[in-house]
């Protein structure tokens, strides 16, 4: 009888050790493939700098839509070009796409930079550093490469399609040109350039 009862604890000992052994291997396992899915999501936030968001923005198929969907803007603008004899401003309009009040006068003054067949862009070798829109003024850093310079009457005509462009955006108060960093007097050499240009 005393065998009977040891070999009785003795099996419900080694089904419970069984039982219990089996469950910290499937949890272990349920966890790494868990968090193998996660990883990329959690990872997201801390490579993009974001929260929660962005990092659901960057890896859901949703993610990829949504700022197509909620956050992409279109307009039609006008931008100004020139043609081969650099007398006179000729106006073309174009549709732009945007997410915000920064893309859309950056994706502008792309716009302005390549011109249709037939003109001449008064802007197109011109590097934008940086742009940024506060409190009503339009601040534009660019690089002037040599052959981005004009002569008087394209610089004058360059500043004029800048004003035309970004004016039209009745938000836009003023713009402040600087290049490289620095307010010059003159933005080719040849006209003065006011520090903000105003509307």
């Amino acid at each position: 009888m005393k065998k009977l009862w040891l070999s009785g604890l003795l099996a419900i000992l080694i089904i419970a050790a069984v039982g219990c052994g089996q469950k910290p291997e499937a949890s272990p396992q349920g966890n790494d493939s868990s968090s193998s899915i996660q990883d990329p999501v959690a990872a997201s936030p801390d490579s993009n700098g974001g929260g929660d968001n962005a990092g659901q923005g960057q890896n859901g198929q949703s993610g990829i839509t949504d700022p197509g969907t909620s956050e992409q803007l279109q307009a039609d603008i006008t931008v100004y070009f020139t043609d081969n004899d650099i007398m006179d401003l000729k106006p073309v309009e174009r549709a732009i796409t945007y997410t915000d009040a920064n893309d859309k006068y950056e994706t502008a003054f792309k716009a302005l930079q390549m011109a249709d067949e037939g003109l001449i862009s008064l802007w197109d070798k011109v590097e934008l550093n940086a742009l940024d829109f506060s409190k009503g003024q339009l601040v534009i850093d660019i690089t002037l490469p040599p052959e981005a310079r004009l002569g008087a009457g394209g610089e004058s005509l360059a500043i004029e399609a800048l004003k035309k462009t970004m004016f039209q955006f009745d938000e836009v108060d003023s713009i402040e040109v600087t290049v490289d960093g620095e307010q010059l007097e003159s933005l080719m050499g040849h006209v003065d350039l006011d520090h903000p240009i105003a509307r």
